[in-house]
């Protein structure tokens, strides 16, 4: 299907204005891509992904620039995601599909019932 560089530009435009302000940029990327663009799933993923990776860089540099973001705070969430991050990718190498399903289907559960039940700690 012969898309226009316009158009494209155009969708890209929206989706990442969409994503910018949290509403699900990426995913209406991937559809776009897969429904009107005709790219194979696997690839519209690893491409929505190039596209989140410079929002996902400049906007903590913005906030670490105006101040706003608590490096110290931060820090030990950053190392413990790079370390996750690594260790779960080389697990899912040699983890089953069907055991990957199930373990996100846990980490989907225990994050829907924090969400529930967490209960912010009173200032002292």
């Amino acid at each position: 299907m012969a898309i226009s560089f316009f158009t494209a530009f155009l969708a890209a435009a929206i989706c990442g204005t969409l994503a910018g302000m949290g509403l699900g940029g990426g995913s209406l990327l991937i559809l776009w891509l897969t429904a009107v663009m005709g790219v194979a799933p696997n690839i519209a993923r690893g491409i929505n992904l190039l596209f989140f990776l410079p929002a996902a860089l400049l906007s903590p540099l913005s906030r670490i620039r105006r101040g706003t973001l608590p490096i110290k705070k931060v820090m030990p969430a950053v190392w413990a995601g790079i370390v996750f991050a690594v260790v779960f990718s080389l697990l899912g190498i040699y983890l089953q599909v069907e055991v990957l399903k199930k373990l996100f289907g846990v980490l989907l559960l225990a994050t829907g019932l924090r969400e529930l039940f967490y209960r912010p700690r009173k200032a002292k």
